[in-house]
């Protein structure tokens, strides 16, 4: 017997659809932000620069990560609001691949936050 979804379930179904979409996309972003970075550190680019380009990165990996999750959410299907359902499908492998996907760009996102982004020095306003 298939069980209703409502309207909101639907709709918030639908841009996950939207957003997981653009997945790829965003891989080839984060994957282009990391050889920029890298060039930039291995060219002895100024901190202003790698500030920029440290910040670009984590634009995309969180941009990236948020798809990942929308997908792991499409995969589970519009039912995914019932705990139950939910936890059921996370155990099929499809989707346990998602959520390690997504998982991977969550941590990749975190070591380069706390690591990765240069920061830029105050500047003393003239007196």
């Amino acid at each position: 017997m298939a069980r209703k979804v409502d309207a909101e379930a639907r709709r918030r179904y639908s841009e996950d659809q939207e957003h997981a979409e653009r997945l790829p996309g965003l891989l080839e972003r984060v994957a282009a932000a990391e050889r920029a970075l890298g060039a930039a550190h291995r060219s002895g680019a100024g901190i202003e620069e790698l500030h920029l380009l440290s910040t670009a990165l984590d634009t995309a990996l969180t941009d990236a990560m948020r798809a990942a999750y929308a997908r792991e959410r499409v995969l589970i299907g519009p039912r995914g609001a019932d705990r139950i359902y939910r936890r059921k499908r996370q155990a099929t492998p499809g989707i346990r691949r998602a959520t390690e996907l997504a998982e991977r760009l969550l941590s990749a996102r975190e070591e380069h936050r706390l690591q990765g982004i240069e920061r830029v020095p105050r500047r003393v306003a003239a007196a």
